[in-house]
């Protein structure tokens, strides 16, 4: 695939024959196809920008070698690369795969899991002042050497690089904004023409470059971006775009770091728990940033994978937060005092982590019974289940209990946390109704309606004495109490169903015992039996029935019946034990004794 598309982009354009023509060719590459199909085959797909360096160090070691264009045997002999060498397309592509190995190089040290230390920032911007540098030779040989096109994409390509090394270097913004501006000019325009796939392509390089733009402006002044929506680029998938992440990864963190300093307290129900680690600080602080776009104005906008996709990022926050927690509280020594704010500090944490850990298991249940209302509409989506609802409130149960648990846990409780205390306990009823619904639906659906009934019945008492209690609360949670209401209405109507539908079947079941009785014959066989396809070879007749019935197809009997086969009899001498047999010692040889006897025999 890689092949054929390489021979689509080395394409020769081969115009009416003319002496200059014949003299200097020109060679024409789709540049952006080329290093498309390269890329999304060989691991920027998944990110791994070492997998790409490698590729492009083997793609290299196959040009040199098919061009004899090696640098010496023994000794490294450098060979020039100019207009007068380049014979052929192979060279441009020399030219091409080297820049994207180096930059691929600078990709591969900015993906490092602590980021790069000062050392290795050095060789990373060394690394792409050389894909520029190899950029732009690219776009000078393809400006004499390569058709209109070809040189147009690769003035775009040597712009993108020249834009990436200043915005890594964090200077010249306006020159980079220049040259991130000239790209995506170029590529609108070629975005015009040719085949679909092209335009697409082209559309979609637009898309990358624009973010890097919009940056380039925010620091230039000539922008307003707030920090919502740098985030919201940030979210935004490309190889072009992953400099771009990480730089704003990095400013987000240094802005966290600084407005960590002014976080000194932890308030939590009354309790105000001092913080002294910086890292502390900072984990608590990204978490609760993610917090403010989840409880925020533009929290309906956001769709249920982002949302939990930022609960995965709170929970990997406080996680670290409890850790950093801890090793303080294993290196505190035999200072009451401090050890006692610490425990402290870790429990408002957890309580917090596991409020987080109940509204993302809500969120997983909505989900759910969103895709069990439409189950039926939509075929290709994958069918939900009453037993996953009933999986996911267990869930919630033990969530609850465990945050209660760790409410109540401490000695002098203050009011707000007696409150909290209650509020667990109402969750819990209000999920026990509702998993009591849900195993009842279960139960419904494999056609035990007796259970079902009485499950019903019991999610509905449930469901009352549950709403009873959030109606005499103060500060009553509106969207609990109508969801409880909902569930108590819906109860009264499937105890109903189940009850009817119950009756039905029983009023039904001696006539359907008479159907199956007056097919019983004395004889053991049916009086009334279809054959099966095998016996019925000769008969176009449908063997699986209509597809609105649910019947056993009747193709053969499986297992098959025994059948009886002759075999040789079975003798058993029984009469060997009562025989008296003659003696026979006369007939027996004797032994001789003597010596003479001794040497004949």
């Amino acid at each position: 695939m890689v092949k054929e598309n390489e021979v689509a982009a080395m394409e020769i354009e081969v115009p009416k024959p003319n002496n200059s023509d014949q003299i200097n060719p020109r060679y024409s590459i789709n540049v952006l196809q080329l290093l498309k199909s390269a890329q999304m085959q060989h691991g920027l797909r998944h990110g791994d920008y070492a997998r790409y360096r490698r590729y492009c160090t083997a793609r290299l070691r196959r040009l040199y070698k098919s061009l004899k264009f090696t640098h010496g045997r023994g000794k490294y002999t450098r060979r020039a690369m100019n207009e007068s060498t380049v014979t052929e397309v192979r060279y441009l592509h020399l030219v091409l795969y080297t820049a994207e190995r180096a930059w691929s190089h600078a990709m591969e040290k900015r993906q490092l899991l602590d980021g790069p230390n000062a050392k290795q920032r050095i060789y990373l911007i060394g690394r792409l002042r050389k894909a520029v540098k190899w950029a732009d030779l690219f776009s000078r040989l393809c400006a004499t050497k390569g058709d209109s096109r070809t040189s147009l994409e690769a003035e775009a390509y040597a712009s993108c690089m020249n834009g990436l090394l200043l915005f890594e270097q964090d200077r010249n913004w306006d020159t980079a904004l220049k040259n991130f501006i000239s790209a995506r000019a170029v590529y609108e325009e070629l975005g015009k023409y040719g085949d679909l796939e092209n335009q697409v392509l082209c559309r979609e390089r637009v898309e990358e470059l624009e973010p890097s733009i919009r940056y380039c402006r925010h620091k230039i002044g000539e922008s307003n971006l707030k920090t919502s929506e740098l985030l919201q680029i940030g979210e935004m998938e490309g190889p072009a775009l992953d400099l771009f992440k990480a730089k704003l990864e990095a400013a987000m963190a240094e802005a966290r770091s600084q407005q960590a300093a002014s976080l000194t307290e932890f308030h939590w129900l009354g309790h105000r728990f001092p913080i002294s680690n910086a890292k502390t600080r900072v984990a608590i602080l990204k978490a609760q940033e993610l917090e403010k776009d989840l409880h925020g104005p533009a929290a309906d906008s956001l769709s249920a994978e982002k949302k939990l996709a930022v609960f995965d990022k709170i929970y990997i926050a406080y996680q670290e937060a409890r850790s950093f927690i801890r090793s303080d509280l294993a290196s505190a020594g035999n200072a009451d005092s401090v050890k006692d704010d610490l425990n402290g500090l870790d429990k408002a944490v957890g309580a917090v982590l596991g409020q987080r850990t109940i509204e993302r298991n809500q969120l997983l249940v909505s989900i759910a019974k969103s895709k069990l209302a439409r189950r039926r509409e939509d075929k290709n989506e994958k069918v939900a289940k009453p037993e996953e609802l009933v999986r996911l409130y267990d869930l919630l149960l033990q969530n609850t209990a465990d945050l209660s648990d760790l409410v109540s846990s401490g000695r002098d409780r203050k009011p707000e946390e007696v409150a909290f205390s209650e509020d667990c306990v109402l969750r819990s009823m209000a999920f026990r109704a509702q998993r009591c619904f849900y195993l009842a639906k279960s139960y419904s659906s494999a056609g035990k309606r007796t259970e079902a009934y009485a499950l019903y019945c019991h999610a509905r008492s449930l469901a009352e004495n549950a709403l009873k209690k959030f109606q005499t609360m103060m500060d009553t949670d509106e969207a609990m109490t109508k969801e409880l209401e909902t569930l108590y209405n819906e109860c009264r109507a499937n105890s109903c169903i189940e009850h009817a539908t119950g009756i039905m079947e029983d009023e039904k079941a001696p006539e359907n015992l008479s159907k199956k009785i007056s097919t019983i014959s004395l004889s053991g066989v049916d009086k009334k039996v279809e054959k099966f396809l095998v016996e019925k070879l000769d008969v176009y007749e449908s063997a699986v029935g209509e597809s609105n019935v649910k019947s056993v197809p009747r193709i053969g009997v499986f297992p098959p019946a025994f059948q009886s086969t002759p075999r040789n009899p079975i003798v058993l001498d029984l009469a060997y034990n009562c025989i008296d047999f003659p003696s026979l010692e006369n007939r027996m040889k004797k032994d001789r004794k003597g010596f003479i006897s001794r040497l004949w025999r």
